[in-house]
């Protein structure tokens, strides 16, 4: 079992910046890729950054492309997501997701390829 919690979101004004956290707390662990998903009232689910843990692979939607930076420490089990220049539609519910194994007929975009996530945390911006 693997334990993903997630911290940082808040409501803040649109043009600010937050820095979330994903605490992956385990005793051991094999990740392989992880990253953030983002869901709003009335749409599915949907990827926002994600990265493989060797940096092979990443993933930006294009809606966050040069506001959003994902970032890990390995050592720490810790996953972040840098956002700047906060907009409206960034608002929602951020949840971190983790898989285990190196191959995957899912891209890193994709809910399915994830089987471990937190229980989310919420942003709320404000114009």
């Amino acid at each position: 079992q693997v334990q993903l919690v997630e911290s940082g979101g808040v409501s803040v004004q649109a043009g600010g910046s937050l820095k979330l956290t994903c605490a992956a707390s385990t005793v051991t662990y094999s990740i392989y890729s992880w990253g953030w998903f983002r869901q709003v009232p009335g749409k599915e689910r949907e990827a926002v950054a994600a990265t493989s843990v060797s940096g092979d692979e990443s993933y930006y939607a294009d809606s966050v492309k040069g506001r959003f930076t994902i970032l890990q420490d390995v050592v720490k089990n810790t996953l972040y997501l840098q956002m700047n220049d906060l907009k409206p539609e960034d608002t929602g519910m951020y949840y971190c997701a983790a898989d285990l194994l190196p191959y995957s007929d899912y891209d890193l975009a994709s809910m399915g390829r994830y089987k471990y996530w937190g229980q989310g945390t919420q942003v709320t911006v404000s114009s």
